[in-house]
């Protein structure tokens, strides 16, 4: 069995961690194909197999990896899927860093996960994806997310119009700071900071959530994500951010801008125990009393 290892930057005090990883892969027999800047990170100071193998792209990702394990953070893994793109290969992350809603495998539960991988006990979840389309170049080859796509306004500019089209109907005018569309995965993340809804992953929607509205009565909607979302955009300064997940660019606000649904699905990888309530109760503190 083949896993590619994906990760962004090798700290110092993750070395015990990362070395029992590689050691509780060399006892399963998982041969790991290493995303090769981090091997290059790794290479003098954790003990990995003479042959190790490498990869740098997509392209290298071969039919033989069942696997992509993610080491990091949130971010981390969403780079993943930017590597894994239309693959059908599932994607496990063990959280390195710090929330991990995504990355939901504790650091001490390295060597219960792998063996899952091994006897496959475990539960694949099915992910949606939001696809940007645009008249313009915007984010090369991968204009996808898990997440969340994001308009907002540059730096101090003043705030922005966002004239919003449903399937070619007018939605709205968002006078704000900027405009969330989150699919179910991303609303617990920038959208639910924005006061957005928490939606289940297989619920089937965008969330539409407007970032520090001018109207108070202005309320993030939930439609459907067979649905096409559609912008024009006014600015005084005459440009915008442009987000897709982690990645952001500046664009100038006559670009053509609009999201759908991506044609393709993710895989995530996840321990029997670990489902989306676990989850919310875990990671947002749910049903605890801080008073105690």
């Amino acid at each position: 069995m083949k896993a590619a290892i994906y990760s962004r930057i090798f700290e110092d005090e993750q070395q015990k961690d990362v070395q029992l990883f590689f050691d509780e892969l060399s006892k399963q027999q998982i041969e790991p194909v290493v995303y090769y800047p981090f091997f290059v990170q790794i290479q003098n100071n954790i003990q990995l197999p003479a042959d190790t193998r490498t990869f740098v792209n997509t392209n290298d990702l071969t039919n033989d990896v069942e696997f992509v394990i993610s080491l990091g953070g949130d971010g981390t893994l969403l780079d993943t899927i930017t590597m894994v793109r239309d693959k059908k290969i599932a994607i496990m992350g063990i959280n390195f860093g710090r929330l991990g809603f995504l990355a939901g495998i504790g650091r001490d539960e390295v060597k219960e996960a792998i063996k899952a991988i091994v006897q496959r006990a475990y539960v694949v979840d099915t992910r949606t994806l939001i696809h940007v389309e645009s008249d313009m170049p915007l984010f090369g080859d991968t204009p996808y997310g898990l997440n969340e796509f994001a308009i907002h306004k540059r730096d101090v500019a003043s705030m922005i119009k966002i004239h919003t089209y449903l399937n070619g109907e007018f939605l709205n005018t968002y006078w704000a700071d900027g405009l969330i569309v989150a699919t179910p995965t991303g609303s617990t993340g920038y959208s639910l900071s924005c006061s957005g809804p928490v939606v289940f992953p297989d619920a089937g929607s965008f969330v539409i959530t407007p970032v520090a509205p001018h109207n108070l009565n202005v309320s993030p909607i939930i439609v459907p994500d067979t649905s096409i979302i559609s912008f024009d955009i006014e600015s005084r300064s005459g440009d915008m951010i442009c987000a897709l997940d982690s990645r952001r660019e500046i664009m100038s606000t006559n670009i053509q801008l609009a999201v759908r649904r991506e044609r393709f699905k993710i895989n995530l990888v996840r321990l029997n125990e670990n489902n989306f309530l676990h989850t919310l109760r875990n990671k947002l503190t749910w049903g605890l009393d801080r008073r105690n």
